[in-house]
C-alpha cells in the first residue's frame, strides 16, 4: 500500500484511544490517517478490564455483540482486612456489566473497526518529530525500517497523539508529566486458571509485601474466559514526588500469586510479566496546541484510584474526532483543554487527592478495615473509584461526588491539565 503523503486527520497511536478517534473521525467524513509505531497484533502492558463505561463506550462504536462473545463479570468481588464482598457494577445510566479482553486481542480489534469505517492504517511506523509552519503543525516525520533508516512525512490538517503513558510525540511537542501528584507503578502477568468464567473480577485492597508490611495499592484476579484459559493478574501501587514508589513490582507480583494460587486455582507459570509508570489524573501540562491535541493515556487520562485508562481513551477518542470535524476552525489549544477540565477536572481532582493519602503511611491500615466492614461504604467507593459516576446522575452519590470535586479542585496548586 502507498503510504499518503497527506490527510485531514492523523492519529499517531492506535490503542483504544487512537483507535476510537480514527473510527469516529472517519464516521463523520473525515480523511483519517491511523499510524503505530508496533505492527499489530502487539501487547500493552494493562490489566485488560473492562468497566460498565467502558463497554458503553464500545457500545457506541457498535461492538457489543463482540465483547459478549468473550467473558461477562457482574461486579467487583473486594477483598481485604478479613472481609471480602461481592459489589454489583451499579448500573444507572452505564451497563450493569463489564467484562475483560487481553489487549493483543482488544486494540488489533479496534483498530480493525477504525479500518473498517474508512482510516488508512499505517503500523511499523514511529513518529519521530515534526515539521511546524506558523505555530501549527504541518507534518508528522516517521522512521520505520531497520534502524529507523527510512524516513518519510505525512502532512496533516489536524493531528491526534495517542502514544501512549510515556507520549514520545507528546514530549516533541512539550507535553510535561508533573510528578507532585500521585502516580502509579504497575506489573501485569497472564496465568492458567481452572476459573477463567468466574462472573466476578477480583481486587485485593490489603496489598502486602513479602515481609507483611501494608501496601499503597492493590492486586487483581480478571478473569479472561474459557476460550483464554486464565486470567490477568496484577499488582500496583501508588506513590508521589515525596514518597516514591520502592518496590520491585515483578517480584511482589511473583509472591502475590503465590499468595492467591491456591484460592483461585491458578498455574505456576507467570506468562509476559511486563510493567509500567502511569501518569495519572491529568498531571501533564501542554496537552493541545492549535492544530493537535493529546487523549488518553497521553493526556494522563488515567483514574488515580484504580489505573485504569480504557474508558478515558475510548472517551476523550471520540471527544477529538466531534471537535474536530464539527468545528475545524477551533483552536484545539484553547478549546480542547477546556474540554478535559469540563469532564474530568473534579473527579480527577478529587480522585488524585484521596489516592495521595492512601500514600500517607499507617493511613490504609487503620481505615482500611472500617471501610470493608460496611457494604454501603464498598459500594459508593466502587461508584467512586471505577469512574462510575456520569454527566447524567443526579442521585445522591453522585451530587456529593461532584461537590467534593469542585472543592478539591478550587484547592488544587496545579489544577488537572495544567
Amino acid at each position: 500500500m502507498t503510504t499518503p503523503q497527506r490527510t485531514d486527520v492523523l492519529v499517531v497511536g492506535a490503542g483504544p484511544a487512537g483507535s476510537a478517534a480514527a473510527a469516529w473521525a472517519a464516521r463523520l467524513g473525515a480523511d483519517v490517517v491511523l499510524t503505530d509505531a508496533a505492527v499489530f497484533p502487539r501487547d500493552k502492558t494493562c490489566g485488560d478490564g473492562l468497566t460498565p463505561r467502558a463497554i458503553g463506550e464500545l457500545d457506541r462504536l457498535g461492538l457489543t455483540d463482540w465483547v459478549r462473545a468473550h467473558t461477562v463479570n457482574q461486579g467487583l468481588r473486594a477483598h481485604g482486612f478479613g472481609q471480602t464482598l461481592h459489589l454489583p457494577w451499579p448500573g444507572g445510566h452505564l451497563p450493569d456489566w463489564g467484562s475483560a479482553i487481553a489487549r493483543t486481542e482488544l486494540d488489533d480489534y479496534l483498530r480493525t473497526t477504525a479500518i473498517k469505517a474508512g482510516a488508512t492504517g499505517i503500523d511499523g511506523a514511529r513518529a519521530v518529530d515534526v515539521r511546524m509552519e506558523g505555530g501549527r503543525v504541518a507534518a508528522v516525520v516517521f522512521a520505520r525500517g531497520a534502524r529507523g533508516g527510512e524516513r518519510f512525512e505525512i502532512e496533516c490538517e489536524r493531528l491526534v497523539v495517542a502514544d501512549g503513558v510515556r507520549s514520545p510525540l507528546g514530549k516533541v511537542l512539550g507535553r510535561e508529566w508533573h510528578r507532585d501528584t500521585v502516580y502509579g507503578v504497575a506489573g501485569r502477568c497472564y496465568v492458567s486458571s481452572t476459573k477463567p468464567d468466574d462472573p466476578w473480577i477480583s481486587s485485593h485492597l490489603e496489598l502486602r509485601g513479602q515481609v507483611g508490611e501494608i501496601l499503597s495499592g492493590y492486586g487483581w484476579i480478571f478473569p479472561l474466559g474459557n476460550d483464554a484459559g486464565g486470567v490477568n493478574l496484577g499488582v500496583g501501587t501508588l506513590a508521589t514526588a515525596k514518597r516514591p514508589a520502592d518496590i520491585a513490582i515483578k517480584p511482589l507480583m511473583k509472591f502475590y500469586a503465590d499468595e492467591r494460587r491456591e484460592a483461585f486455582e491458578l498455574g505456576d507459570e507467570l506468562r509476559m510479566p511486563t510493567s509500567a509508570l502511569l501518569p495519572m489524573g491529568g498531571a501533564v501540562s501542554n496537552v493541545a496546541g492549535p492544530n493537535w491535541a493529546l487523549i488518553g493515556d497521553a493526556a494522563a487520562c488515567v483514574n488515580p484510584l484504580n489505573g485504569e485508562g480504557i474508558d478515558y481513551g475510548l472517551e476523550t477518542g471520540r471527544w477529538v474526532a466531534e471537535l474536530m470535524t464539527e468545528q475545524p476552525r477551533s483552536d484545539l489549544g484553547i478549546v480542547w483543554p477546556a474540554v478535559l477540565r469540563e469532564h474530568y477536572g473534579e473527579s480527577f481532582s478529587i480522585a488524585r487527592r484521596l489516592a495521595g493519602l492512601v500514600t500517607v503511611p499507617r493511613l490504609l491500615p487503620a481505615l482500611g478495615p472500617v471501610g470493608m466492614r460496611s457494604d454501603l461504604l464498598m459500594t459508593l467507593a466502587l461508584r467512586w473509584m471505577g469512574n462510575l459516576v456520569t454527566d447524567e446522575d443526579r442521585d445522591r452519590a453522585a451530587r456529593v461526588w461532584r461537590w467534593a470535586g469542585r472543592r478539591s479542585l478550587a484547592r488544587d496548586a496545579r489544577p488537572p491539565f495544567a
